[in-house]
């Protein structure tokens, strides 16, 4: 049996972490608020888009949440804002207290979004802004797509893990009838298009071998022969430059929506 693990916020940075800095930045300019808000991170992790709330954003003032406490602890050694362990549907906040409810890669990991959804509206001030971003596991997320199709491909039960097969909301009609469903308006959605370098095939897989996250703990799971042999189907498919670079699309897809 694979336990994911959500603890580890080195792991998590070298894993996915960094890729999610230049989403977090196109998204914020996608919101364009204007500077002095009162700004709510849901799901913070390692402090991605807080920290980039803090350089690109001018706010009053910025909460995270998280209930992970080894992801708070790499937030709070490297950022100044305030940090607080919470579950993303019983917020710790109270109502109509925020004027923006933000949160990155995090609302799929949720059991039950729609409470979620919910909890940013409660706290949201009225005419407040509500919006998140989820990576497009099933299309746009190639980093995962190549892991977990070359992972099924030896082992037929990988299926149940992977992130484009579990999360339904990661498409943007899904993610903006959640956002009506929650009495929020104006609702629109984007994709934001990035792109992951890696310098070489071990930047690539090494932070498969972290821990933190669906396919890490998949690949801890694994005998060292199968993960070997993992490894290796992965170095022969993945499309690499003359140099040995290999750069892959990530995609997040947003949505947002103003609180009544």
């Amino acid at each position: 049996m694979v336990h994911e693990v959500w603890a580890k916020g080195d792991a998590y940075e070298a894993y996915v972490g960094r890729w999610s800095r230049p989403v977090a930045a196109r998204f914020l300019r996608w919101l364009a608020v204007p500077p002095g808000r009162r700004w709510l991170d849901v799901g913070c992790g390692t402090g991605a888009l807080t920290g980039t709330v803090l350089s690109a954003a001018a706010p009053a003032e910025v909460t995270g949440v998280d209930p992970s406490e080894g992801f708070l602890t790499t937030a709070r050694s490297r950022l100044a804002a305030r940090f607080i362990t919470g579950d993303a549907r019983a917020l710790p906040v109270p109502d109509a207290s925020v004027d923006v409810v933000v949160s990155g890669l995090a609302l799929n990991f949720v059991p039950t979004p729609a409470e979620a959804v919910a909890e940013f509206t409660r706290v949201a001030a009225s005419g407040g802004l509500v919006a998140a971003y989820v990576w497009d596991y099933a299309d746009g997320m190639a980093m995962m797509r190549h892991f977990w199709d070359a992972a099924t491909s030896l082992d037929p039960s990988a299926a149940a893990l992977d992130e484009g097969r579990r999360f339904s909301i990661c498409d943007t009609a899904t993610l903006s009838d959640l956002w009506s469903t929650a009495g929020l308006s104006d609702v629109t959605t984007l994709p934001i298009d990035t792109t992951a370098v890696f310098a070489d095939f071990d930047d690539y897989w090494t932070p498969f071998l972290g821990g933190a996250g669906p396919a890490p703990s998949y690949v801890a799971s694994l005998s060292t022969e199968h993960r070997d042999t993992l490894r290796d189907l992965l170095r022969e498919r993945l499309p690499r430059a003359a140099d040995g670079s290999i750069s892959l699309l990530a995609r997040a897809l947003a949505v947002r929506g103003t609180a009544a």
